[in-house]
């Protein structure tokens, strides 16, 4: 697990879209899985200006999102299609062909999901899994107690869920109560993994994350086990860590070590 410290959002932010840029370039037809949630916005900011100001290509990616919400139709405001679009999609050369996101609205949830994960296989297999970071540790709609082994199915969001979703709604009794989200097992199955994590809210999630236990009760921890992550994170998220300095002298190292091969 590598972790990347950086002094704020921005810097959090252009870290991350330069990790994806750089599996793009190496491979133009990746597979990105990609996240919603209020952590990415900057780096899929950060990636559109790539593309409008060093050209970088969408043309052969494919991606897959985590998750949606249960009931929303796509033009919804609050719905992860809409996010997804007005965020990225809509300002970059992707074909709408090559974007797969749950549909919320399925008649047959049980089969929407197996087709998710059917989707994922013939793509050939997610090449990296962008991740945020719940306030609980849930990765995805992944709640504590969720299976380290689930695959897409149909979950009940946790009460801290839908109080920390409820900035988004109008009211609290708009959020929904369910979303459809990839299972742990199937993020686990991603060949690399990146997760950003920002501000001191997210800081003991974080700690457990890293240097936690592996358990259910924070199902991010079960990155721990996966053989190449990436986590970046800002100084508020990583208050926290024990390891802190290690981690930073260690990243220190890697980049010194960079400049001399360069």
């Amino acid at each position: 697990m590598r972790v990347i410290i950086c002094e704020d959002y921005d810097g959090l932010s252009k870290r991350g879209a330069s990790i994806i840029a750089g599996l793009m370039e190496r491979k133009p037809s990746s597979v990105l899985g990609l996240a919603t949630g209020s952590t990415p916005i900057g780096t899929y900011g950060e990636l559109v200006r790539m593309h409008r100001e060093e050209d970088l290509d969408f043309s052969r990616v494919t991606t897959f999102n985590l998750d949606e919400y249960l009931g929303l139709p796509e033009e919804h405001s609050q719905s992860y299609h809409y996010f997804m679009e007005e965020n990225l999609f809509k300002h970059i050369n992707i074909p709408e062909s090559s974007v797969n996101i749950p549909n919320g609205l399925a008649s047959d949830m049980q089969r929407e999901c197996e087709e998710y994960e059917w989707k994922i296989k013939g793509s050939g297999g997610i090449d990296l899994q962008l991740l945020g970071l719940g306030r609980d540790g849930h990765i995805g709609f992944n709640e504590p107690s969720s299976s380290l082994a689930s695959r897409t199915r149909l979950k009940t969001l946790a009460p801290e869920t839908i109080e920390d979703n409820a900035r988004f709604f109008e009211k609290r009794e708009d959020v929904p109560r369910f979303a459809i989200t990839m299972g742990v097992g199937t993020i686990m199955e991603a060949r690399e993994i990146l997760l950003l994590a920002s501000g001191e809210r997210k800081a003991e999630a974080l700690r457990a994350t890293i240097e936690g236990p592996v358990s259910a009760e924070f199902t991010a921890s079960i990155l721990q086990l996966h053989p190449k992550v990436t986590i970046v994170a800002d100084e508020e998220a990583s208050e926290l860590l024990k390891r802190r300095d290690y981690y930073k002298y260690v990243e220190s190292k890697a980049e010194e070590l960079a400049q001399g091969q360069s």
